[in-house]
């Protein structure tokens, strides 16, 4: 972004706003950016850490065999259409040349 883009951005947050709002817009902004970083940490705390791993190391995990990685629901081949069902009609009169 070049500096005479933030210039004119700036201009038209003042055209909107208005110098007099400025403050109270920011004032909210600030206090959402401290909930947000407030709420962010507490995340990350609430998170439980892994405990520090031993010296040896652990077994390989098992492979997923065919029948594992099988979808848990079979799929069913959709319906016919129903225009499928229908005879279709036949001309009772030969085309107009």
């Amino acid at each position: 972004m070049k500096p005479w883009h933030i210039v004119v951005l700036v201009l038209v947050v003042l055209i909107i706003f208005g110098a007099a709002k400025l403050p109270d817009i920011a004032k909210s902004v600030g206090q959402a950016l401290k909930v947000f970083k407030k709420e962010v940490k507490e995340l990350q705390e609430d998170e439980p850490t892994t405990p520090a791993t031993s010296a040896t190391p652990a077994a390989p995990a098992a492979t997923e065999t065919p029948a594992q990685a099988a979808p848990a629901t079979p799929t069913t081949p959709a319906p016919p259409a129903a225009a499928a069902t229908e005879t279709p009609a036949t001309p009772s009169e030969p085309p107009a040349a």
